[in-house]
């Protein structure tokens, strides 16, 4: 039996009142049932005579002529239709199609991999005219993989797994990688993440990767991967530590931003560095108080050991920035402050280039993968001075802590030409169509689109 497929019928408000009066009466009367004016969102399923729908109109709001069909549209319609095929009713530019496809993608996505198997779901979209059909499952496939390692709980998701998955993805695409695990962090300069890490049952770790032409433009990209995060001897509240499992969301993001890169062959010479802790509490745990060395030379303070991913990152970024790259990418679940600042849907950007940062701003806004940049404020810079070394980790004052956070990794980067740090959350707290409590892999799409536009023209 042939499977009739559905048209989506794309609509804005300012059109409404002109598709309703072309409508034949029934249709009118349904329209006017439901309360549909093609709200962005609002969806009304035309029935046919066997009780299925033979189309579905999607509200798209207010027209605004600045905006493309979204991402997000394709992605808040996958879960809220029945069971079927569908197809866009009219066509759209490639750029819009795309969008829209990887959207769709992006909201079949399920984390089910701890409940018992239910009936499974068959909704599917038939590729739009012009769509890319590389750049659609790219997509899909780095996003479900960053969403797949934030929700997994830490139990099976320590830093023993999470490396492994990185080699694997190295693996795939013939990149080169090694790791560095437990001691061996300390013969080999990375004694922040060695001091982070060493509490917990399970050692740390970095995974160093390399892919690319030597010749190329050098980009790397650096991960906190705090696997599970106690907060160490200045213990989290338990109602803090319930998301903890989401702490290594700036080393999934990185590792999928990673896996695009390399899959859609972009013109760069690629390192991915990615720190990989638990932060525990143990005999061995480190003490606030304590005086750290790291890579860079620099000594740092513990004035709180709940500040550990600035830690692991300094020894990261310190490595990075050694071989002068073009390109600096820090991600990482770093502070509380960013959230209060900005919330859970916005990340904070920090940069030392103007231009690349207003490039980043305009690629998230046209991806639908929004930014909001912060200064790194030099005022604020005195607030980590120590008496008795050379930086303190974190500031007394209790102000502007996402800023506090930025100056102090910004003393472990002085050779790149553009450092870009962004603390994200990585993370849906609201149920929303496309947008499922849980991971969220922000800034992949945006920092995707930011490095093509830079080296691939």
């Amino acid at each position: 039996m042939t499977t009739i497929s559905i048209p989506l019928q794309l609509l804005h408000e300012d059109e409404f009142e002109q598709w309703r009066t072309a409508q034949e009466e029934p249709v009118r009367n349904w329209a006017a049932t439901h309360g549909f004016k093609a709200e962005r969102n609002k969806l009304l399923l035309l029935p046919g005579p066997q009780g299925r729908p033979i189309a579905v109109i999607v509200g798209l709001g207010k027209y605004n002529p600045r905006e493309e069909v979204s991402y997000w549209i394709g992605a808040g319609l996958a879960d809220r239709l029945p069971d079927g095929q569908y197809h866009l009713a009219s066509a759209l530019p490639a750029r819009a199609a795309t969008q829209f496809a990887a959207g769709w993608g992006h909201g079949q996505y399920r984390f089910e991999r701890y409940k018992r198997g239910g009936p499974q779901r068959s909704v599917q979209l038939r590729l739009p005219e012009g769509a890319d059909t590389s750049e659609v499952e790219r997509l899909r496939s780095a996003t479900s993989l960053a969403r797949d390692l934030v929700n997994t709980p830490a139990n099976d998701m320590s830093p023993e797994a999470l490396a492994q998955v990185a080699i694997d993805v190295a693996r795939r695409h013939g990149a080169r990688h090694r790791v560095i695990i437990g001691e061996d962090l300390l013969k080999e300069r990375f004694p922040a993440v060695h001091a982070v890490g060493r509490a917990a049952a399970v050692a740390p770790r970095l995974v160093d990767i390399e892919w690319g032409d030597a010749s190329k433009p050098k980009v790397t990209l650096v991960g906190k991967g705090v696997c599970f995060d106690t907060g160490g001897l200045d213990i989290k509240p338990g109602a803090s530590m319930l998301l903890m499992k989401k702490d290594m969301g700036g080393a999934a993001i990185a590792l999928a931003l990673a896996q695009t890169i390399m899959d859609a062959k972009l013109p760069v010479r690629l390192r991915v560095i990615l720190p990989m802790v638990e932060n525990s509490i143990a005999g061995n745990a480190l003490r606030p108080g304590d005086v750290l060395g790291t890579r860079k030379g620099l000594t740092v303070e513990v004035g709180n050991t709940d500040a550990e991913g600035r830690l692991i990152l300094c020894d990261a970024l310190a490595l990075a920035d050694e071989e002068q790259p073009d390109l600096l990418i820090d991600t990482a679940t770093l502070t509380g402050a960013a959230r209060v600042a900005l919330g859970p849907e916005l990340p904070a950007l920090y940069s030392n280039d103007d231009a690349a940062a207003e490039e980043v701003l305009r690629a998230g806004t046209a991806e639908s993968d929004p930014l909001w940049r912060m200064p790194l404020w030099p005022g604020y810079d005195d607030e980590l001075s120590s008496k008795i070394a050379d930086v303190n980790n974190v500031s007394t004052s209790g102000f502007s802590g996402s800023i506090i956070a930025g100056l102090f990794l910004r003393r472990f980067v002085s050779n790149a030409r553009t450092w870009l740090h962004i603390d994200l959350y990585a993370w849906n707290n609201k149920e929303r169509p496309g947008r499922p409590v849980g991971a969220e892999p922000h800034t992949i799409r945006a920092l995707y689109a930011f490095l093509k536009q830079r080296y691939a023209r």
